[in-house]
């Protein structure tokens, strides 16, 4: 795959807002097949699409890759073949696989999320103000009816069919949804969702009046404040639980690569579990040091 290729399939999964990781080679020694500057998209379903080494590589860099899109951090990877070699430090792993063919790699993780989706309804000045303020705050912003995924849903059509646009948008399930109005206006519209059978705990999701109490007056001053208690919302909020992949095969727990079918690998049984592994040097070293590669990969990445 080309480099241009990389960049229509990266173009394309952020216009759909799926998250990847970009993972580049920076540093090859001899005789690897890599090279410093090849690189892959990593999908969070564990798919490749172009090239940062072998068989083993793939398997240890997809491992990683996988790992970086739950925490959101970047991470310079390092392989090597034998020996433990340089201790991780902040930011980095190091991974020892005794059947990669050549000399060790070093390849840099850079997770890229999809930014925050706010969806604003409503013409009103508060609403162009969101608008303008958004954007540069590293929010993305839409308009028409709220749908699954929407990170914030903010009502400011000032009075227009009010309710009805927050029980949309509470329909939705956005971890925050916001009303702007008055106290008066926003507890006559909480008022009607109950008496329409609205339950507690969804109206208490609903924040009105909009914002942090920033003393805001003018219409940009409010919208500032709305996004500011956006950004405190998902700074509290627990992080996100994100779909586990599920190899369809054994995973040697020592080099994480995935035992293709009637491929027939060796096993070793330890604690009654068994364990597949690639190679006779895999096996080797997990039967010296059986609990590192559990603690690292998993007890459950077994045959």
């Amino acid at each position: 795959m080309t480099r241009p290729d990389l960049t229509r399939a990266a173009a394309g999964l952020a216009a759909a807002r799926r998250p990847y990781v970009v993972a580049t080679v920076v540093r090859a020694e001899k005789p690897t097949s890599a090279r410093p500057g090849d690189a892959a998209l990593i999908h969070p379903d564990g798919t490749v699409e172009g090239f940062v080494g072998g068989a083993c590589a793939l398997s240890t860099v997809r491992m990683h890759a996988l790992r970086v899109l739950e925490t959101e951090q970047p991470l310079l990877l390092r392989i090597q073949p034998d020996g433990d070699g340089l201790e991780a430090a902040a930011g980095t792993a190091v991974a020892t696989n005794p059947c990669l063919s050549g000399g060790a790699l070093e390849i840099f993780l850079e997770p890229r999320m999809p930014p925050p989706l706010v969806r604003v309804l409503g013409e009103s000045p508060v609403a162009e103000s969101l608008r303008l303020l958004a954007g540069p705050l590293g929010f993305e912003v839409e308009a028409g009816e709220p749908a699954v995924g929407d990170d914030a849903v903010v009502i400011a059509s000032l009075g227009h069919d009010d309710a009805a646009a927050v029980e949309r948008a509470l329909d939705c399930r956005a971890p925050y949804v916001a009303l702007v109005a008055s106290r008066r206006r926003g507890a006559a519209v909480i008022e009607e969702l109950r008496a329409s059978g609205a339950c507690e705990t969804r109206l208490g999701r609903l924040h009105t009046p909009a914002g942090l109490d920033i003393g805001a007056r003018t219409h940009a001053e409010i919208a500032l404040s709305i996004l500011a208690e956006i950004v405190q919302e998902r700074a509290a909020a627990p992080p996100s639980e994100p779909a586990k992949v599920l190899p369809d095969g054994a995973v040697d727990p020592v080099c994480g690569m995935v035992e293709p079918p009637g491929a027939g690998w060796q096993r070793v049984v330890h604690d009654g579990l068994e364990h597949a592994f690639c190679c006779a040097g895999c096996a080797r070293r997990f039967q010296d040091d059986p609990g590192r590669y559990l603690a690292t990969l998993g007890a459950g990445a077994d045959g």
